[in-house]
C-alpha cells in the first residue's frame, strides 16, 4: 500500500508539474518573447535565457569505433520555466530550499547500429539545491541534470551521461563558427511574429570520446550536431508535430530542415531550413525551396505509430536531390518518465546527387506527434 500511494503521488506530481513542458498554452504573461532578430554573442548565448518559457541544448551524433561498428547518439537537455522570472523574484524570503520556477529534463540515446539495439534513457529533476541547472565559470557553461552534462567552452564541448545500461564521456570541438537560422536566429514557426524561436546550430563537431554498452567500455570518434533553441510562445494551432532534418555531405556543406505538419494533413507555410556552405555561410530555405516524399514506412511494435522510414529529398534551388535511409528501424524514444512523449529520433545515412555529381552523408532525424496528436511548445 505505501508504494501504490508513493507511485499515486508521483503520477498526480508529474501531471501537474511536468507535463506542461508539451502542452499548448496561451498564457504567455510575464515571460519574454521572441519577435526579431536574436543578436547572439557567444559564448554568452550558449548560456540559459531566463526569461523565456522553454529551451534546449540537443546533440546528435555519428561515431565509429575502432573495429569499424558504429553508433548514432542523442543528448538533450530541456529547461522548462513554470512561473515568469519576475514572479520568481517576489517570493518571500526565506524561502524553502526546494522552491524553484523552473523544471530540467533531459533524454540520452545510443543506438548501436551494427548490433540492432537501441538503448535510451530520461531523466526530470527540479532546479535546486544541485540536482539540476546552470553555472558559469568565465567563459564556460555547464548545464545538468543529475550525473548528466554538458560543459561549453569557446573551443569545446563536453558530454556526460551515465545510466545503468549505457554510458557516453565525448568531447566535440567545432570545425565552422555558430550557424543562426531564420534572420539572424529568428526562426519563425507560424503567421505571427511571436509564434518564433531563437535558434541556433553548431553544425559540424569533430567528436572522440568514449561509450559504455552493457558493461564494456570502448573509443569512438566521429561528427555531431548541436543545436540550442529558446522561446515563450506555443506553437499554431492546428499543427500536430514535426519532421526535423539535419544532415553532414561529403562536400563539406550541411543542411537543416524542419516541416511542421497540420491536421489536414498539409505542410505548414512556416516550414524551413537553412543550407550552409563549405566556408560557413547560410542560404536560408522557404517552403517552397524543399520537396520532401516519404518512399516507406515503419510500424513501431512497442506504440503502434506508423512513423515515415525513407525519404526523396529535393531542392532545386541547389541542385540537390538524395534518398534518406535510417541506420536502424526501431530508434523509438517513449518518455513516460520525463516528457510523456514518444517519438522517433535517429540516425540516418543520405546518398543522392547534387550539381550532377555523387554525393553522401550522415545526419539525424526527428519525428513528433506520430505516436499522438499534441501540441507541443518550442
Amino acid at each position: 500500500m505505501m508504494c501504490f500511494n508513493k507511485r499515486l503521488i508521483f503520477i498526480l506530481l508529474f501531471i501537474f508539474v511536468f507535463s506542461p513542458v508539451w502542452v499548448n498554452s496561451e498564457d504567455t504573461k510575464g515571460y519574454l518573447s521572441v519577435t526579431g532578430p536574436c543578436d547572439f554573442k557567444f559564448p554568452e548565448d550558449h548560456a540559459s535565457h531566463q526569461g523565456y518559457r522553454t529551451e534546449w541544448w540537443y546533440y546528435t551524433g555519428n561515431l565509429q569505433s575502432a573495429t569499424g561498428n558504429r553508433y548514432g547518439f542523442q543528448l538533450t537537455f530541456f529547461r522548462r520555466r513554470i512561473i515568469p522570472l519576475k514572479s520568481e523574484k517576489k517570493w518571500p524570503a526565506p524561502a524553502s530550499a526546494w522552491r524553484t520556477g523552473q523544471i530540467y529534463l533531459a533524454h540520452a540515446a545510443i543506438s548501436d547500429l551494427d548490433g540492432k539495439r537501441h538503448f535510451y534513457a530520461q531523466r526530470m529533476g527540479r532546479g535546486v539545491l544541485g540536482i539540476a541547472g546552470e553555472s558559469r565559470d568565465k567563459d564556460i557553461v555547464r548545464i545538468f541534470l543529475k550525473k548528466w552534462s554538458t560543459q561549453i567552452s569557446p573551443k569545446a564541448h563536453h558530454l556526460k551521461m551515465i545510466s545503468d545500461r549505457f554510458s557516453f564521456d565525448l568531447n566535440l570541438m567545432p570545425v565552422k563558427p555558430p550557424v543562426f537560422h531564420g534572420k539572424e536566429g529568428y526562426s519563425r514557426k507560424g503567421s505571427t511574429p511571436e509564434r518564433a524561436s531563437c535558434y541556433s546550430s553548431l553544425t559540424r563537431l569533430e567528436t572522440q570520446g568514449q561509450v559504455t554498452l552493457s558493461g564494456k567500455t570502448f573509443s569512438v570518434n566521429g561528427l555531431s550536431w548541436m543545436d540550442h533553441e529558446f522561446s515563450t510562445a506555443p506553437l499554431e494551432p492546428g499543427l500536430v508535430g514535426w519532421d526535423w532534418f539535419s544532415f553532414q555531405l561529403s562536400d563539406n556543406t550541411e543542411i537543416m530542415i524542419y516541416l511542421l505538419r497540420q491536421k489536414d494533413g498539409k505542410l505548414s507555410p512556416a516550414s524551413s531550413g537553412t543550407h550552409i556552405s563549405s566556408n560557413g555561410k547560410t542560404r536560408h530555405l522557404s517552403r517552397h525551396d524543399i520537396e520532401v516524399t516519404v518512399t516507406d514506412t515503419w510500424n513501431s511494435p512497442n506504440s503502434r505509430a506508423v512513423y515515415p522510414a525513407r525519404w526523396r529529398l529535393k531542392i532545386p534551388l541547389l541542385s540537390l536531390d538524395f534518398n534518406i535511409v535510417p541506420n536502424m528501424a526501431d530508434q523509438e524514444m517513449r518518455t513516460n518518465e520525463s516528457t510523456g512523449v514518444t517519438y522517433w529520433e535517429g540516425s540516418v545515412s543520405v546518398r543522392g546527387f547534387k550539381n550532377s555529381r555523387r554525393i553522401n552523408g550522415q545526419g539525424y532525424v526527428e519525428l513528433t506527434g506520430y505516436a499522438k496528436t499534441f501540441d507541443v511548445l518550442f
